[in-house]
C-alpha cells in the first residue's frame, strides 16, 4: 500500500481535498490521504466494466443509481458538515438508492452497495480499513473482488449492524444481489471473462 503523503500528525478534511489538483486521485480515510495512483490494471478495468454493465442493465428505469470510479463518496461522522468530513472514498462501483444522498459532488452518506477490486497495492486498505469503514457507516453490502484469484468476498450487515463472515464465491458461481429495486443474479463467469 502506498504511504500517504502527509505532514506528521496532520489530518485533512473534505475542504482540503477539494483544493487538491484535479488531475490526481486521492481518498481520505479518517483524515489520512491515500494516493490512488498508479492507474488500475487492464484486467481490473475489465472486471469493473463487466460488473458495472450487468448491474446497470438491471437498474435501467429504476430508482437506484450506479456509479463507477472516480466517484466521491463522503462519509461524515454525526453532525459533520461537508467541509469537516474526514472520509472521502472512491469505490470502484457504488449503488445508491436514496436520491437525497446524491448531489453534484457525488454521494453523501453510505451507499447501498459498494465494490472494491483489489490490487497488490490496495489489498490491505480494501480488506482492513475500508471493510471497517463501510461497516461503521452502515453500507449494507460490500464486495471485495480479487482479480488474481477470480474470487469475490461478500460482506453483508446483520441485525447488529456488523458484517457477517465473508461469503466467498469463485468464477463458476452466481451471486444474488438484493437491492431496494429488486434482486439481480450476477454470473461471475461473465464478470471474470
Amino acid at each position: 500500500m502506498p504511504i500517504p503523503l502527509r505532514k506528521e500528525n496532520e489530518r485533512y478534511t473534505y475542504a482540503d481535498y477539494v483544493t487538491w489538483p484535479g488531475d490526481e486521485r486521492w481518498e481520505l480515510l479518517d483524515g489520512i490521504p491515500f494516493d490512488m495512483s498508479p492507474a488500475p490494471s487492464r484486467y481490473h478495468q475489465e472486471i469493473s466494466g463487466n460488473l458495472f454493465f450487468e448491474i446497470k442493465k438491471f437498474l435501467k428505469d429504476k430508482k437506484c443509481k450506479i456509479y463507477p470510479a472516480p466517484f466521491d463518496v463522503r462519509l461524515p461522522e454525526r453532525q459533520q458538515t461537508d467541509e469537516e468530513t474526514m472520509t472521502v472514498v472512491q469505490p470502484d462501483i457504488s449503488v445508491i438508492c436514496d436520491p437525497a444522498k446524491l448531489d453534484n459532488k457525488g454521494c453523501k452518506g453510505a451507499p447501498d452497495f459498494v465494490v472494491e477490486i483489489v490490487s497488490p497495492d490496495t489489498v490491505k486498505k480494501d480488506m482492513k480499513y475500508k471493510l471497517l469503514l463501510y461497516e461503521k457507516h452502515g453500507v449494507p453490502e460490500y464486495w471485495v473482488v480479487h482479480p488474481e484469484e477470480n474470487i469475490v468476498m461478500v460482506y453483508k450487515l446483520n441485525e447488529k449492524m456488523q458484517y457477517n463472515r465473508a461469503e466467498i464465491y469463485s468464477k463458476d458461481d452466481q451471486i444474488e444481489l438484493i437491492l431496494k429495486d429488486g434482486t439481480i443474479t450476477i454470473n461471475l463467469e461473465a464478470v471474470f471473462s
